[in-house]
């Protein structure tokens, strides 16, 4: 059976980018007559801003996008993660490097954008040096299909390098909770934005290494704003309300006929018309 999830991270209220992600995976989910979950992702305490996760539920409710069985929060789960991470006790290292001195012997910028990890601690740890990161070892290729951005191909060690997986204060990384997290509730589809498209094969090669089956994707364009920045709390996205008109524009933003009707929006879901695409503005 076909299972489907939205994972928001509770830094703020719904907007427009989040909404979009959370439609085309409510769609492709009951249009597959499968169930579709909620997970809050809340592991960042730092950047969890107090009655976040409540606005986001009730926003979904006041759109119609109805979930199927209870809420799960990733802050009451990191008993799974850690026994996760003790299955790969053999393939992980503590890494010892501040941010500069990654950039300073970076192999140059990753499949996300960020850094690549030369592995300088791979060997154990320089003298007076303490733990910043638990990283894994990770090499070879990934390859695999998105249902919308086609056929994907990392080479670890050069498009992504060795990642952390846990930070030495304590919070799991986003990586690891997410593959476990996926695994546990049995999701066949991950529907989500493409800004994220470069983490793909990072879980892949987690839910490998785990012996965890793995999804298929289906990667939406990420919605901007007209400097061409991702929609965020960040970047002053504005919340959106509990009128129809979000999903019509959510729908036209998806490559779907319009309408007020989430069952005729299910009948008409076809994710083929979704604009294959990194990125796309969020107003014509």
């Amino acid at each position: 059976m076909y299972v489907g999830r939205f994972a928001p991270s509770p830094t703020g209220a719904l907007h427009f980018g989040s909404l979009v992600a959370a439609l085309a995976s409510w769609l492709d989910a009951r249009a597959a007559g499968g169930r579709w979950l909620v997970r809050i992702e809340d592991l960042d305490a730092p950047r969890t801003q107090p009655g976040a996760a409540d606005d986001i539920l009730r926003t979904l409710e006041r759109l119609g996008l109805a979930w199927d069985g209870p809420v799960l929060y990733q802050s009451s789960r990191v008993a799974l993660y850690a026994q996760a991470l003790q299955k790969l006790e053999t393939q992980v290292y503590w890494c010892g490097c501040s941010r500069r001195e990654i950039a300073d012997s970076a192999l140059g910028l990753g499949a996300d954008g960020a850094q690549v990890y030369p592995g300088t601690c791979r060997s154990g740890l320089a003298p007076g040096k303490a733990a910043r990161a638990l990283r894994i070892k990770c090499s070879g290729r990934v390859t695999f299909t998105d249902r919308v951005q086609g056929t994907q191909a990392q080479l670890l060690e050069k498009d992504v390098g060795d990642f952390v997986l846990r930070r030495a204060d304590g919070p799991f990384a986003y990586q690891l909770a997410v593959v476990v997290d996926d695994a546990a509730q049995g999701v066949t589809d991950v529907v989500r934005g493409a800004d994220l498209l470069g983490s793909t094969g990072r879980q892949i090669y987690l839910q490998r290494a785990l012996g965890l089956p793995t999804p298929r994707y289906l990667h939406i364009p990420a919605a901007v704003n007209a400097e061409g920045e991702k929609l965020s709390k960040q970047t002053g996205a504005a919340p959106i309300g509990g009128g129809r008109e979000a999903l019509r524009r959510a729908l036209w933003f998806l490559g779907q006929p319009e309408t007020d009707d989430l069952a005729q929006a299910v009948r008409n879901w076809n994710p083929a018309l979704i604009a294959r695409r990194l990125a796309r503005a969020a107003a014509p």
